[in-house]
């Protein structure tokens, strides 16, 4: 909005905003690889999860998708390649809603989770573990931190909703508008490798979303829409800006964290995940955000200040 009506607009928070990625100006691998990066600041944690996907990828090339079905308790049982991608998918979701929500208290933001999920993920993975349960029954225990599904079997189906966007679309009618607007305007062509990051290799190009998209949705893909809309890296004309991340938030190295000009600011909230600085506060806030609310204010009184000292008919 301040890029677009300045006039209007005196200034803008931009929290958790990952402007370069959203306009396919960052590596593919980026995000996930930072999904990975916030569960291996937990001891031990990552070697497991590589460990419960190799397991996966062993009984699937077996073709044992009973085992797979019996093992993650499936409401419908998986009997082939697509189910056996779906479940991987569905699995890869959970680590990354838990690193974008991974919050200092107990929060219902995009599922009802814990206290600090990443940690609290990785230690119950690592006791299970420890305690002699097989990896995929603690690898299921894990997802069920987030889906905590409290009938007998989990619906991967209904939990988890393949779309234009790799990271999530989420549920139900939001779903279906993001899937469209990753579709028109946002790039979020991301993807695994499983060297870079803990997980599977699960391929994503431009060819893939052009292709999903136009059966999905009949509409071509605007490549380079969202870097000419939003003027990509280019954007240091732009004036009264605070882009803040946590850098808990796997989106964070999608946008800026170095201040651009006095009027561009960058805040960085090192104890943060996905805009916690737009959260209400709360007595377990670390004191990174508590910081950053701060700073924030400044800005915005200055950006006030300016207002009131400019003539009236500058509006």
């Amino acid at each position: 909005m301040r890029y677009k009506y300045p006039n209007i607009v005196r200034g803008a928070l931009a929290a958790s905003a990952p402007i370069y990625l959203t306009a396919g100006l960052a590596p593919s691998t980026l995000f996930f690889q930072d999904v990975t990066n916030d569960f291996d600041k937990e001891s031990g944690c990552v070697p497991l999860v590589r460990k419960a996907f190799d397991a996966m990828e062993n009984a699937a090339k077996q073709g044992d998708y009973k085992l797979l079905s019996a093992k993650f308790k499936l409401c419908n049982p998986i009997s082939d390649a697509a189910g056996y991608k779906h479940l991987l998918l569905w699995m890869r979701n959970a680590f990354t809603i838990m690193a974008m929500v991974d919050y200092p208290y107990p929060a219902s933001f995009l599922g009802d989770l814990p206290a600090w999920p990443v940690k609290y993920a990785c230690q119950q993975l690592v006791n299970d573990t420890a305690k002699g349960v097989d990896i995929l029954t603690s690898f299921k225990n894990l997802a069920g931190i987030l889906y905590n599904d409290t009938s007998s079997c989990f619906d991967i189906y209904e939990q988890f909703i393949e779309c234009a966007d790799p990271t999530s679309c989420g549920l139900g009618n939001d779903a279906k508008s993001w899937d469209y607007q990753a579709c028109t305007e946002l790039n979020t062509v991301q993807e695994t490798n499983g060297v870079t990051d803990m997980f599977p290799v699960i391929s994503y190009n431009e060819e893939l979303r052009e292709e999903y998209c136009l059966k999905t949705w009949g509409v071509k893909v605007r490549k380079e829409w969202p870097s000419i809309q939003f003027w990509g890296k280019h954007i240091k004309t732009a004036t009264n800006i605070v882009f803040s991340n946590g850098l808990l938030d796997p989106w964070h190295n999608g946008g800026p964290l170095t201040n651009l000009s006095d009027s561009l600011v960058a805040v960085l909230i090192e104890d943060g995940a996905h805009h916690l600085d737009l959260r209400g506060s709360d007595p377990n806030d670390p004191q990174s955000v508590k910081v950053a609310r701060y700073m924030e204010i400044e800005q915005i009184i200055k950006w006030i200040e300016e207002a009131k000292n400019e003539p009236c008919d500058k509006f």
